[in-house]
């Protein structure tokens, strides 16, 4: 019974002895974390301020407007070009498509005229 009751003492110990160097490491554990935290609000406080990430921005907008401009007239300039010669080519061939369609026009206006000038002579003798 001695002997019983000695054992139970000691495994106690050695389970008080493990849970007290657990909760030693879960303490160590939580104190990095809260270190890691403190070093990365620090060190993105400290870009943050060093760093005007608005005003580079802006500047990066700027140079990069600077160096588009000019080839954005250049590209307007070639647009140009490009109306001009499809213009000098459109209007021989819409002029050609109005001189073959006129006649057609003209056809086709005349009888529609005569189409109604039919139905109004009809009309009037309906009418008496």
């Amino acid at each position: 019974m001695k002997f019983s009751l000695i054992a139970a003492v000691v495994l106690l110990a050695l389970a008080q002895g493990s849970f007290a160097q657990d909760a030693s490491d879960l303490e160590k554990l939580g104190q990095y974390f809260e270190q890691l935290k403190n070093k990365m609000t620090q060190e993105l406080t400290e870009i943050l301020r060093n760093q005007d990430l608005a005003s580079q921005a802006q500047t990066f907008l700027e140079d990069r407007k600077t160096q588009l401009e000019p080839l954005a007239s250049q590209v307007q300039d070639q647009l140009r070009n490009a109306a001009a010669n499809v213009e000098e080519q459109i209007k021989p061939l819409a002029a050609s498509v109005q001189a073959q369609l006129q006649p057609m026009v003209d056809n086709f206006q005349k009888q529609m005229e005569a189409i109604l000038q039919r139905m109004t002579e009809n009309a009037r003798a309906i009418g008496n």
